[in-house]
């Protein structure tokens, strides 16, 4: 049964590990969508030695799942602090969603602006940064936003790695007093008071970049 006064001690338990979530979103967001920026300007090259084992190991990321990819790296790298590895490894298997974000914004991006771009002689490097870039991350930031508030609800996977994150705390709470109901509903309404002011404004965002 329910019971409040479990909910209420609880609660400081959950919150803790709201930080190292908090944490985790944050800066496996920028890995993710500076990384997924990267390979999506490389997957662009005509030199196929790079951008065909770039496509391979996009694909196979993408392929298999977070939590296989999460254990997988505290096998291989055993040395190495877990929230660093967990943030690693989130920033890297969402790069690999969020290039292909970018990709689609490049594409949108009118030909004419490019063939204007070959006509004036800009430095290459110059196209990207003042002319393509700018327009084509406009276009996306609804979709990257989306991206991170993902992210955020993944974040219990580094559970996996032993990361104290919230549902770890939740978990751990709930072990120790028998008390799984309360701890998880916590855990939950954190997550959702927290994601869903931010979809909100993803969609707003949207509706007025579309104007």
């Amino acid at each position: 049964m329910w019971s409040w006064e479990t909910a209420r001690e609880g609660l400081p338990v959950v919150l803790s590990g709201f930080g190292i979530t908090l944490l985790a979103t944050v800066l496996g967001s920028a890995v993710a969508m500076l990384l997924g920026l990267v390979l999506a300007v490389a997957l662009r090259t005509p030199t196929r030695w790079v951008a065909l084992p770039l496509r391979v190991i996009t694909d196979f990321v993408r392929s298999t799942p977070l939590m296989i990819q999460l254990f997988a790296a505290w096998v291989l790298v055993p040395g190495l602090n877990a929230l660093t590895l967990g943030i690693a490894v989130l920033g890297i298997h969402y790069a690999t969603y969020t290039c292909e974000v970018y990709r689609a914004g490049i594409d949108a991006v009118p030909r004419g602006q490019w063939e204007a771009c070959t006509a004036l002689s800009l430095p290459r490097r110059r196209v990207w940064r003042a002319v393509v870039l700018p327009q084509a991350v406009r276009n996306v930031l609804p979709a990257l936003g989306n991206y991170v508030i993902s992210m955020f609800k993944e974040t219990p996977f580094l559970s996996v790695i032993a990361v104290q994150e919230m549902v770890h705390r939740a978990n751990e709470y709930g072990s120790v007093h028998f008390a799984y109901l309360e701890a998880f509903t916590l855990a939950a309404t954190v997550f959702l008071l927290a994601s869903y002011p931010t979809s909100v404004l993803m969609r707003r965002l949207e509706k007025r970049l579309a104007r």
